[in-house]
This record gives C-alpha cells, sequence and structure tokens, in this order.
C-alpha cells in the first residue's frame, strides 16, 4: 500500500494538469486501464475525472454508461470502496456507481485498485438504490481464501448502501 502522505508534486485543492492512469485489477489481472486526470490527493483520498472508457454503449437496464458520459471517481487508501459519480454530457448527475475495492494504491503515474466483484449503484434521485453481482462475489471464493478481505468487503457496501438509502452522498465526497 502507498503511503498515507500527500505526493506534494500531485496534491492540490482543485484541479490539476497532471495524468495518470487508472488500473483496475482483478483475480490479479488487468481487467481496464484507462488514462485519467488528478483533481487532488490529500494522503488519504484520491480524486480523479475520466471521461467512460468502455467500449460502446453498457445498458445496465437501470442506468447506460456511454461515449460522452464523464465520471468523477474518489479513491481511499483506508477504505474498501471506491464512489464514482456519472454525469452525462450535459453535465447532468445519472447516479453513482460504487466499487468494493481493496485501498487505493498510487504509486507513479498508476492509480491501482483491485475490484472484489460487489458493487453499488445510486440514483441521481436516491429512489433506486441496488446491492450488484453478490453472486459474483460469492462465486469468487474470497471468503474461503482471505476471510478477513470478505469481512472487509461486505461491511464496506453494507457502509455505501445505508449512506445511499439515508440521503446523499454529499458529505462522503467533500
Amino acid at each position: 500500500m502507498s503511503a498515507r502522505s500527500a505526493d506534494p508534486a500531485r496534491s492540490a485543492g482543485g484541479a490539476s494538469d497532471a495524468a495518470l492512469d487508472v488500473v483496475l485489477l482483478k483475480g490479479g489481472r488487468t481487467k481496464i486501464r484507462y488514462p485519467a486526470g488528478l483533481l487532488s490527493d490529500d494522503g488519504t483520498r484520491i480524486v480523479v475525472r475520466a471521461p467512460w472508457a468502455g467500449d460502446g454503449v453498457r445498458d445496465f437496464g437501470f442506468v447506460r454508461f456511454e461515449a460522452g458520459d464523464v465520471f468523477t471517481e474518489y479513491y481511499w487508501r483506508d477504505r474498501w470502496y471506491a464512489v464514482k459519480e456519472v454525469r452525462d454530457r450535459a453535465g447532468t448527475v445519472k447516479g453513482w456507481y460504487c466499487d468494493i475495492t481493496r485501498p487505493a494504491v498510487l504509486t507513479g503515474g498508476e492509480l491501482l485498485v483491485e475490484d472484489l466483484d460487489l458493487d453499488l449503484w445510486r440514483s441521481a434521485d436516491g429512489t433506486d438504490v441496488r446491492r450488484l453481482d453478490e453472486d459474483e462475489f460469492a462465486a469468487g471464493g474470497l471468503a474461503r481464501t482471505d476471510p478477513e478481505a470478505a469481512a472487509a468487503a461486505v461491511a464496506a457496501l453494507d457502509e455505501l448502501e445505508a449512506l445511499a438509502r439515508e440521503g446523499d452522498f454529499a458529505e462522503l465526497l467533500r
């Protein structure tokens, strides 16, 4: 895990021209890698912004990610999740897609994040809060191979769901 102190060259409360690659790992392999602009790094929380990095449209049924969408992504070095605010090309918030992950590691120009399969969606108006991929998580066997990590992942999902149902994510993302 990276040091908790902020990288002085990257630290800033506002926008930055610094670029980095977000590397999402799954099962020890790179699932996706995409460029992002570093907005801030306070030593605990790292915030980046990136356009939708997928190929074409990804339609989940409850939300569509597509060209023109912009993700402002919040990662923590001390929490087991990442929260991604999703806006359409006009700037309207679609909602928040949350990945349950091991704590993020920023090293050099890469932000490394290990996906643990569990996800949560919260719509912009808060009427749709749903847990995702619990079947994938169970099938992955983390509870058997790393019970402490599995317990931390489930606790993180429970925490995010409670925050999503209580109201806005504003406090979490400040």
